[in-house]
């Protein structure tokens, strides 16, 4: 591999990259591109299976350039195949985002009997390849002015292409990621064959049945209503993954979030028990603190998450107003790129040069094609599904495009691809009912609609800011563009597999699979809810209405992220609980470092050890969690048998609290031993 590239001084003002167009190295070969697609399915993998427990994905591009990079110098690779393979490899976190928000809502809401292999896997594997290819072909068209403009930071594009320069740094870093892949595993895995318990729950009374009561009225007043009952706090959860998820978002979002389960489970819960407690008893099996913890776990998910899906309504309303700016300058820079003529494309040199517009266009009249027949398959209606497809590709054309543009600005993390899948599924379920498509049919093709735009917006985004990476670095565009193209059909592929093993390795286990508290997926059960009520008339529009009206309160509160708090009250307590425990664990680690006097490069060198630290616990808890998946197909382990365990009766208090310290005595001390000598330079910062 060449050593730091000679300076170019022709055209001062002309951008030049990292690699100069004038020297040759390899890129785009077989080891890069096989080492990025299993990537993509690894990442993409440990992805749905955080999505589909916390509602939380984490940006793969990070996590991707470090492995590329320690993989590649075994093979003495260059620094544009690290690129390549970084490239393919982060864009299956695209594809899995889109494919959790979107694909369980089919079997929640009915429209799918079963996720069964015979019966669902063509359809997610073409949902998923038609919203990815399209993505990819939509930001193809806008890429090169968004890559160019200087008013788009870029801030995790950056820092990836700042970690491929940094060279032999960000391959030691790779030691902290790997090893904390192992550990988060063993973690789980322990937890699961019963060395502790990873989740206990805590009954307490609430007034007392049988004798409390509330008088509307004053003294004397016959107006008594009897009150008293039992509900449930749940301690937070032993896991890797979620105390991970926390590490990285910090401890303010954390925050926000644990005020929605806090809301949920301290007010919510509680009142409704309080008031509706000797209603609830004639619905017990018997009067015990375990049958009440099922009448407070109904109440929360009938009555509570529909306020929730109220909240997230105005929440991704609110997102999307806040950054209507970033919206139209998208959209504004689309129509400009779109009418570059051919002479100023025909002097493009190969930093610059990508896939024609002829062939792009080409690809997309095909998959729109592609896309009538399946939605005419999906839903056995024809007009309607045909005009659904014509829907699909101007809404997802244009919110590729805004998608892009706001990675642009923070970042495919905090991308809000829900709020834009949101605006979708309402415009194709009010197009469907003004059809007078109503019933699974309808809800089939609302659906199908909200999933392809879904997972197109968040691709979309992921490409874009894998082209600026290539842009600083100096790769060929074109080359970059077949990279992605040909991961998106290898995820589309295989991204099935891991979502059915959770599915059916939760119900084989004794749960309810999508939609149940091991894999609430808070996402696709808001898709679920609002195309079941909009188009099949089956939504508590009371109970919605009240979340919409407090999700306006806390706009005029100036709340920093009222969809935060929204998605906090839909997921368990004990899983936000967790995450805000991890948010803590970031903050004793900031002070820790703060103490010790530590300066900003010493500090960056803290924060990237322990980002890579949080990322292998995740992807250990993932990885393994999938695994667990798998063993429940095992006959002798199917509910209502039970796998071998360590202990009868794992204890929480004595083995899950060691093993809880254990992890924060590493998530806090593990990454301060990385600050290094406060006269070495600062490295790139991989703040997600």
């Amino acid at each position: 591999m060449s050593t730091q590239p000679p300076t170019i001084t022709e055209n001062p003002k002309r951008h030049q990259p990292f690699v100069p167009e004038s020297m040759e190295m390899k890129e785009f070969t077989l080891r890069a591109v096989l080492l990025g697609l299993t990537l993509t399915v690894v990442l993409g993998a440990a992805n749905a299976y955080l999505g589909l427990r916390a509602g939380i994905t984490i940006a793969a591009t990070y996590p991707a350039a470090v492995i590329a990079m320690a993989v590649l110098r075994v093979w003495k690779g260059s620094l544009l195949e690290e690129n390549i393979a970084r490239t393919a490899g982060s864009i299956g976190e695209g594809l899995a985002a889109g494919a959790i928000f979107t694909l369980p809502a089919f079997v929640i809401s009915g429209a799918w009997s079963s996720f069964g292999w015979h019966q669902a896997y063509w359809k997610s594997t073409a949902l998923m390849m038609v919203g990815s290819v399209l993505g990819v072909l939509f930001i193809s068209l806008v890429r090169r002015v968004m890559v160019e403009d200087p008013e788009l930071p870029f801030p995790e594009s950056v820092a990836a292409a700042e970690i491929h320069k940094a060279g032999q740094r960000g391959a030691q870093a790779a030691k902290y990621l790997f090893w904390n892949i192992g550990v988060g595993g063993i973690v789980y895995i322990l937890g699961k064959f019963g060395l502790f318990a990873a989740d206990q729950d805590i009954p307490f009374t609430i007034g007392n049945l049988g004798h409390s009561q509330v008088r509307l009225g004053t003294l004397g007043s016959t107006k008594v209503i009897a009150t008293g009952g039992t509900s449930v706090f749940a301690a937070p959860s032993v896991s890797p993954a979620y105390l991970g998820v926390g590490y990285i978002i910090g401890v303010k979002l954390a925050s926000i979030q644990f005020a929605g389960s806090i809301l949920a489970w301290g007010l919510l819960v509680p009142m409704m028990i309080y008031f509706l407690g000797p209603e609830l008893r004639q619905y017990l099996p018997a009067d015990t603190p375990q049958n009440w913890a099922g009448m407070a776990d109904s109440v929360w998910r009938y009555i509570v998450r529909p306020i929730a899906v109220g909240g997230m309504l105005v929440g991704a309303a609110y997102t999307l107003f806040k950054m209507r700016k970033s919206l139209t300058s998208g959209f504004s820079k689309l129509l400009s790129d779109m009418r570059q003529s051919a002479d100023e494309r025909s002097k493009l040199g190969r930093t610059e040069r990508y896939m024609s517009f002829k062939t792009v266009l080409g690809l997309i009249g095909l998959t729109f094609l592609l896309m009538c027949a399946l939605y005419v398959h999906i839903s056995g209606l024809v007009w309607p599904a045909i005009l659904a497809a014509v829907v699909m590709i101007v809404v997802g054309f244009f919110f590729a495009t805004v998608s892009g543009n706001l990675v642009g600005f923070i970042g495919s993390s905090n991308n809000p691809v829900s709020g834009l899948t949101l605006s979708t599924l309402l415009i194709a379920a009010l197009l469907m009912v003004s059809l007078g498509v109503s019933g699974g049919k309808g809800v089939a093709v609302v659906l199908g609609v909200a999933a392809v735009v879904c997972v197109s917006s968040s691709v979309a985004g992921e490409l874009l800011q894998d082209f600026k990476v290539g842009y600083i670095l100096g790769g060929t565009p074109q080359k970059i563009q077949i990279a992605e193209l040909i991961a998106v059909v290898v995820a589309s592929l295989v991204m099935y597999w891991p979502l059915m093993l959770l599915h059916q390795g939760s119900i084989n286990a004794g749960g309810v699979g999508f939609g149940g508290p091991d894999l609430p997926a808070p996402q696709a059960g808001l898709m679920a809810t609002l195309a079941q009520g909009i188009v099949g008339g089956d939504m508590p529009w009371a109970l919605v209405g009240v979340g919409i009206l407090f999700g306006i309160a806390m706009i005029m509160m100036q709340v920093k992220s009222p969809m935060l708090v929204a998605v906090g009250m839909y997921l368990p307590f004990g899983t936000t609980f967790a995450i805000f425990v991890g948010g803590v664990f970031r903050s004793i680690g900031d002070w820790v470092a703060e103490r010790h006097g530590f300066n900003s490069a010493q500090k960056a060198r803290v924060e990237n050890a322990g980002v890579l630290t949080a990322s292998g616990l995740i992807a250990g808890e993932a990885l393994l969690g999938l695994v667990w998946a798998g063993l429940q197909f095992v006959p002798s382990w199917k509910a209502p048998n039970h796998p071998p365990q360590i202990f009868s009766d794992p204890s929480y208090l004595i083995g899950g609290m060691i093993v809880l310290a254990g992890l924060a005595a590493l998530m806090v001390f593990l990454p301060t031993s990385a600050a290094g000598d406060p006269s070495e330079p600062a490295p790139p910062t991989a703040m997600m």
